[in-house]
């Protein structure tokens, strides 16, 4: 036998060891499986598309279980029947008038806010010594109040002294209420203690806040023996730095008759204006360097002329503004 049959012989029995199927003829090759399979998927007939299948609702819920016994059950008791056309019970007691004017109070005029507090305020705003005129002296100048945001007790006074002696004082007591945002009306007396004899006056006037931050004070007075008076003064304060101001101030007087005994006559009286820079330390204190201008007019001038008094003049002043 030759070499090469004996070879054959060998495969052919290592294959019938591994798969004796392949030996046998019992395993279809994978062609053979495929085409089986296309001929079998013709000769079937073609199926219908199936339409969609509607959502299925969602299973309810099982029954809770029944309460095992000698246990409550924890299910809420029914509610109460109402009478038919009235709405359901909230749990809370009916709303009355009485409960709507506690929410809702009649505020007569005051803001809008929970704040009635009283507050005071006092204002030294000239506490000043002036030199000129062949003279020196002491001036001052003082406001303040209290009371609430509506309605105040305002004090004012004012006056100065020369050469240990007062020259001129005058003091006012006022009620004052508030008309507007920025205004004060003011109703009160005035009471002059000198020049001359004393002076009673019952006054009636307007201050506050004018447009571009003027204050502005306007004072009518009425006074015995038919006298009349009208003081007008204004103010403003030029910020040159937080701290640094710059006061421009001017005040007229206008009298209805003359007042001989103190040298008053009828018509403007007087005019003075002053310039003050001054430097606040704190807000409430400021030390202030200034110089001051006032003139007399018509017969008051005239008077003045007559005692040897000078109707004008200049003076330097040096003070401090003070509030608390």
């Amino acid at each position: 036998m030759s070499a090469s049959i004996l070879l054959r012989t060998w495969v052919v029995v290592a294959a019938g060891l591994v798969c004796p199927a392949v030996v046998e003829g019992q395993v279809p090759s994978v062609a053979r499986a495929s085409e089986q399979a296309e001929h079998t998927a013709s000769q079937q007939p073609p199926q219908p598309p199936q339409p969609p299948q509607p959502p299925q609702p969602p299973a309810p819920p099982a029954p809770p279980a029944p309460p095992e016994e000698g246990h409550p059950s924890h299910k809420p008791a029914d509610p109460a029947p109402y009478p038919p056309g009235q709405p359901p019970p909230t749990g809370l007691p009916p709303l009355t008038d009485e409960d709507r004017k506690a929410a809702f109070p009649a505020l007569n005029g005051q803001h809008t806010v929970h704040d009635d507090a009283v507050f005071t305020y006092v204002l030294f705003d000239q506490l000043e010594w002036q030199s000129g005129g062949g003279g020196s002296g002491f001036s001052w100048d003082t406001k303040g109040w209290i009371g609430r945001d509506v309605n105040r007790f305002w004090f004012r006074t004012e006056g100065e002294a020369e050469s240990g002696e007062l020259g001129d004082a005058e003091a006012h007591a006022l009620y004052g209420r508030a008309i507007a945002r920025w205004w004060d009306l003011v109703v009160g007396v005035r009471q002059d203690m000198r020049p001359g004899p004393a002076r009673t006056w019952a006054a009636v006037g307007i201050q506050g806040l004018a447009p571009y931050w003027f204050e502005v004070e306007a004072t009518a007075y009425v006074g015995e023996a038919g006298r009349t008076h009208l003081r007008l003064e204004t103010e403003y304060e030029l910020l040159l730095t937080n701290r640094l101001m710059l006061q421009p101030l001017i005040e007229a007087e206008i009298y209805g008759k003359a007042d001989p005994g103190r040298g008053i006559g009828a018509g403007l009286s007087s005019l003075e204006t002053g310039l003050r820079l001054r430097y606040e330390i704190r807000r409430e204190f400021a030390p202030y360097v200034g110089v001051t201008w006032n003139r007399k007019f018509f017969g008051t001038a005239d008077r003045a002329k007559a005692e040897g008094e000078e109707t004008s003049g200049a003076r330097l002043v040096l003070g401090m503004r003070v509030w608390y």
